[in-house]
Formats: C-alpha cells, structure tokens, sequence
C-alpha cells in the first residue's frame, strides 16, 4: 500500500508543476538551491548515482532511493526515469515520510 501512496503523491506534485525529471535538470535545480527532495532509481548508471549523490551531499538535499527507473517514470505519468528533483517542501516532506 505504501508502495502506491508514494507514487500517487508524486503524480499529484507532478500535475502541481512541482518536480523536474532528468539527470542535468535535476543537477540544475540542486545548483539553483529550489530542489527539495532527489528521488534516484535504484537501477541507475553507478556515474549518475555518484553524480547526483555527490552533488546532495553538497548542497544537503535529502535523497531517496526508489526500486526503479519504470516505477519512477509511471508515477509521473512518462517512460522510465532515472532521477526527479521535488521543487515543494510540503511535497517533499511527505514523500520522506512514505519513503521511510
């Protein structure tokens, strides 16, 4: 159940206009310091998990492994994705919550 709540709530941030999905756009809104929440596929390329891992360290933006690039994806309603940056707060807090 936890397993669709998650999902559920990043279609809704996804149809709010409050995540950004990509490996460069992501790394762009860390930089930018709007990204509130990295969600990475765990199937990701081991360049692009140091790449984006590094990078939260830096900026302190908490991140959240999720089982894989498909489910990722279908949560926002598009083919598979490897990462997605949540720009909202509140958006973020409660898929930490349903991460945990």
């Amino acid at each position: 159940m936890k397993d669709n709540q998650w999902m559920s709530l990043l279609g809704l941030a996804n149809r709010a206009r409050k995540i950004i999905s990509g490996e460069e756009l992501a790394l762009k809104e860390i930089r930018n310091n709007k990204a509130k929440l990295i969600l990475l596929a765990a199937d990701a390329s081991a360049n692009t998990t140091k790449k984006i891992t590094d990078k939260c360290n830096s900026y302190h933006v908490p991140l959240k492994m999720v089982e894989n690039r498909y489910l990722l994806g279908q949560a926002i309603g598009k083919e598979a994705r490897v990462v997605v940056a949540v720009l909202d707060g509140g958006f973020a807090k409660k898929l930490v919550t349903l991460l945990d």
